[in-house]
């Protein structure tokens, strides 16, 4: 019985000595359970950096609906119509078909002058446009694809010129062709690319002398964020102007000449017709043709240039590597300060790190996302340092944890400005990050508690 008691208390003391042993394995086990979890607040919060995205992108919408969207501009050219005699079994049919003739020369000269709308806290760039349409018109191009002159309607030919939104027309239009002056009317009146523009019908019976017709509109058009034209020329050259400094410059052709100051910018296109991948005449025209031409459009984006959300999204993609190194140095210093700290107290300084990145996507909309970055990061990093002095009651531990989070907001805030070399710096950051916690983890011993 004696020997049965002793058998009982020699394993009652085995027991606390087996947990000591694992208790390590469990605490990590239990951190890693943590690190976890705190990916749900963190997926939250990335939803949330997507809401207040599509609410810009809303209020932006709504603002330039109400002043006059985003314009391309495609024109002028001539819309002539031809009858197209098809043989039937017992009689011909005879349809009226339209054929496109685009302009010899197309120049463009503009003047944007822009300003800024306010909704909500979101801004808005709109313009208003005075623009130049000079060039001329000939039957070169008829003549070179063979096409029977007598059979073209050029009494009643339409002058043609598309726009993507008819609010922004400020004033009434007109074309100055050779010495006759014709008024737009709205509407394209089923003829030429798109549905959205306006047309004059005017006598082109000059073009059968194979004269050149010279053109001139002048248009003043308001629009939103970004204006772009259409290549329709045989040789198109647009010079624009606008006091607005920071262009982007988008489509398929680049500026031959920019010139960017603090204040405004000016900008050079020549697009010639080899450029692109459509003829001068287009006769029996089909959508691929149309969306050849509007796929050779070209212009310059003047949006405000509002990158807070994109790199409060690519913040958020390393909140993984901050919260687990932050636990791995609070888990070390518990060890070597032989301090007990509760998987709670984990887990309120993981859900403080996850609240740093709904702190910056607040800030970042009301002061730019670098000021936005740095009072963030020193709330958090000052929230940290003082509750981790708070809990082991050393200042060295605690200016460890605030030392580390520091160095890892500033690496990753070098990561988000690079872009060319931000794989390379991200791979070179995270192998030592990795060889310094081998490096001090192998000082440990795992075996034994404390």
């Amino acid at each position: 019985m004696e020997n049965l008691n002793k058998e009982t208390n020699e394993g009652e003391k085995q027991l606390p000595g087996c947990l000591t042993r694992f208790s390590k394995t469990i605490k990590v086990v239990v951190i890693a359970a943590l690190v976890l979890l705190l990916m749900i607040p963190m997926f939250m919060i990335q939803d949330l950096i997507r809401e207040r995205k599509s609410t810009q992108e809303t209020a932006i919408m709504e603002v330039s609906e109400k002043w006059s969207l985003a314009q391309t501009i495609s024109g002028p050219y001539l819309s002539l119509q031809y009858p197209d005699v098809v043989e039937g079994i017992e009689k011909q049919k005879i349809s009226i078909e339209n054929l496109l003739l685009f302009p010899d020369d197309l120049q463009i000269t503009g003047n944007l002058t822009t300003q800024i709308l306010q909704r909500s806290s979101y801004e808005v760039n709109v313009y208003q446009s005075e623009l130049t349409l000079k060039g001329s018109f000939s039957a070169e191009e008829l003549i070179k694809n063979r096409i029977d002159m007598s059979q073209l309607e050029l009494s009643k030919a339409a002058i043609c010129l598309n726009l993507t939104d008819m609010r922004g027309i400020s004033e009434q239009m007109h074309i100055t062709l050779g010495d006759s002056t014709y008024v737009f009317e709205p509407g394209m009146d089923n003829r030429g690319i798109s549905n959205t523009g306006v047309h004059a019908i005017a006598d082109l019976s000059a073009l059968k002398t194979n004269q050149k017709l010279p053109y001139e509109i002048k248009i003043k058009l308001k629009g939103s964020q970004s204006i772009h034209f259409i290549p329709l020329g045989r040789t198109t050259r647009v010079n624009l102007q606008a006091n607005w400094n920071t262009p982007s410059f988008t489509g398929n052709y680049l500026p031959t000449q920019r010139d960017v100051t603090e204040k405004d910018f000016s900008a050079e296109w020549q697009v010639l017709n080899l450029n692109r991948n459509y003829s001068q005449v287009m006769n029996k025209y089909t959508q691929a043709n149309i969306r050849d031409i509007e796929n050779s459009s070209f212009g310059v984006n003047l949006k405000i240039p509002v990158e807070q959300y994109q790199q409060s999204t690519r913040t958020a993609k390393y909140a993984i590597l901050i919260i687990l190194l932050t636990f791995t140095v609070t888990f070390f210093c518990e060890i070597v300060n032989k301090t007990q700290i509760h998987a709670f107290q984990y887990l309120l300084v993981g859900l403080a790190l996850c609240l740093f990145y709904s702190l910056l996507l607040s800030f970042s909309e009301h002061i730019g996302f670098n000021p936005a970055y740095l009072l963030s990061a020193t709330l958090t990093v000052l929230l940290i340092g003082g509750y981790m002095l708070g809990i082991i009651r050393k200042k060295k531990p605690a200016l460890i944890l605030s030392g580390l989070l520091s160095t890892l907001y500033a690496y990753i805030f070098i990561l988000i400005q690079l872009e060319t070399y931000a794989l390379l710096a991200g791979s070179l950051g995270l192998f030592a990050i990795l060889a310094l916690v081998m490096y001090y983890s192998k000082q440990i011993d795992w075996s034994n508690d404390r």
